[in-house]
């Protein structure tokens, strides 16, 4: 597989390499080493040809896309595309124990839950003036799991407005379950979802209903979590996994033992199987796993090109590890 080919996001034009790089972890990073890290990172992706960055101003308060500011100031801004998120704005904080961070010159901050017209279009220009830019390519309403009505009838008018000015090439939601994602799919004309895990190795509910919706509706998914918080990218030989970002159960430690024991037999990483299982389905344009350095970028490059024996997804589906009807590229 090719992480540098890619797909176009519903029917907007725009494309997306197959591989991209999530901004997440750059938020959770040491203050000490996280400039350094995350923009190496993210350099790192450059140079191996990677065309898609995700970030948040949820994610470590703005740092990550600071970092990507930092990270992308010299590039081309037609070589690369970026989608950033809204609804979770950023407010000053109240809170005695919340210093900011000197690293970023960020002050100090809190996340509050807000998809008005007013509260999104605010968040949009302190994004922007954070990433040094003056567009986005894509912008996701971020998690509105308990503010779907205002989501609808708020946040998606004003995306859609500025969709149709061309200010936003593509719009969408990202969040952690499928379900209220099919019911924005119906709802509203959306272009994509980032969807986060519920299409791997381990989690497929995201193939009942969501995946063929938008595939009727010409809506792309980026898949978000392809590794489930890390299971799928660990050896397994220790019980401190996690799993949606929590331990470990231990049915799903056993179930990911079992599939790794039939990676290992057809001598494929399990991190490659993983990887390139959440590319399969043809609504899905990118996966954007989370990277904290260089290296793991690179490794990820590596396990989207590594061959995969067709044998190894028969024996899974044989196994009732993934659905019959689950496609195979």
């Amino acid at each position: 597989m090719n992480p540098l080919e890619t797909a176009e996001i519903g029917k907007t034009g725009l494309r997306v390499t197959r591989l991209g790089l999530g901004g997440a972890p750059f938020g959770d990073l040491p203050p000490e080493i996280a400039r350094y890290r995350a923009t190496e990172s993210i350099k790192k992706g450059l140079e191996l040809g990677i065309g898609y960055f995700d970030t948040a101003p949820l994610y470590g308060s703005g740092k990550s896309e600071v970092y990507h500011s930092l990270a992308l100031a010299d590039v081309n801004r037609s070589d690369y595309v970026i989608s950033t998120k809204v609804g979770k704005l950023l407010v000053p904080s109240t809170s005695p124990d919340n210093l900011g961070d000197k690293y970023v010159s960020l002050p100090p901050l809190d996340v509050v839950f807000d998809y008005s017209r007013d509260a999104i279009l605010k968040s949009i220009d302190e994004s922007l003036e954070r990433l040094k830019l003056n567009h986005v390519d894509i912008l996701f309403i971020h998690g509105p799991d308990d503010y779907h009505d205002q989501a609808v009838n708020e946040a998606f008018p004003v995306l859609a407005e500025l969709r149709s000015q061309g200010v936003i090439k593509a719009i969408g939601v990202g969040m952690n379950y499928w379900e209220p994602l099919a019911d924005f799919a119906l709802e509203c004309d959306f272009d994509c979802f980032l969807l986060a895990g519920r299409y791997s190795l381990l989690d497929q509910s995201g193939l009942i209903k969501l995946l063929p919706l938008c595939e009727e509706k010409d809506i792309s998914i980026i898949l978000g979590g392809p590794y489930n918080s890390g299971i799928l990218a660990s050896d397994l030989s220790t019980e401190t996994s996690t799993y949606f970002y929590k331990n470990t159960p231990p049915n799903i430690l056993e179930k990911a033992k079992q599939i790794k024991a039939i990676c290992d037999s057809h001598k494929v990483p399990l991190k490659a199987a993983a990887i390139q299982f959440s590319l399969s389905h043809p609504t899905i344009a990118s996966t954007i796993p989370g990277a904290r350095s260089a290296s793991e970028i690179d490794e990820n490059f590596r396990m989207i090109e590594f061959p995969i024996p067709t044998d190894l997804w028969s024996e899974l589906k044989y196994e009732n590890f993934i659905p019959q009807h689950a496609p195979i590229t």
